[in-house]
């Protein structure tokens, strides 16, 4: 059986890694002996472990963006209803396996601020769902299938904080009732943000 290649393998360490222990705990170290390589090779592939994290959520997590991009360029193929509903659907999914990985930087404020520069620098960071969604939104209130006044922006915003809320108090909800699936919680709020903006 053929290994996967080297950078293919230290992606699948370091979601592992970064799941479980979070992102401040997994040293590249780790990662690299996980991946079953040097820490030197693992530089060679990634730059730094800012730039690690930022391909463990481009590959190895729900695609989002590319689904954003796509409704950009081709609205009306579907209902509205039925885009924000996979939007909510896939964010919820997103959200769900990456706040585990980036929960860890909120205890080490340096960490964070450093992880923040580096969002930065490379052009990335979590405002681009939302900046992303806002754009379909405007192209769906341009082809008038939004109110003319509607707030995308504000309405982006809500539907992707909802799906940030949702992976963050999921666990909590364990023990009182089980947690409503991603499918259901995705439908609705896709129906309860298009009433407001219909």
């Amino acid at each position: 059986m053929q290994q996967k290649p080297t950078r293919a393998r230290i992606l699948d360490a370091a979601h592992e890694l970064m799941f479980t222990r979070g992102l401040a705990r997994a040293t590249t170290k780790e990662i690299a002996k996980a991946a079953g390589c040097s820490e030197a090779a693992l530089y060679k592939h990634f730059a730094s472990k800012e730039e690690l994290f930022v391909s463990v959520l481009r590959e190895r997590l729900p695609r989002l963006n590319p689904l954003l991009s796509e409704l950009v360029e081709k609205p009306g193929e579907r209902t509205v209803l039925e885009n924000l509903t996979e939007i909510a659907r896939l964010a919820g999914d997103f959200y769900a396996q990456s706040f585990p990985i980036a929960a860890s930087l909120y205890a080490e404020t340096k960490l964070k601020r450093r992880h923040e520069d580096s969002m930065r620098e490379m052009g990335t960071g979590p405002h681009m769902p939302i900046e992303a969604l806002d754009a379909y939104l405007r192209t769906e209130r341009e082809a008038g299938r939004i109110a003319p006044d509607a707030d995308t922006f504000a309405a982006a915003s809500l539907l992707m904080g909802a799906c940030a809320q949702r992976a963050f108090a999921y666990d909590a909800t364990v023990g009182k009732e089980p947690p409503q699936p991603v499918e259901e919680f995705a439908a609705a709020i896709a129906r309860t943000l298009l009433k407001g903006i219909s």
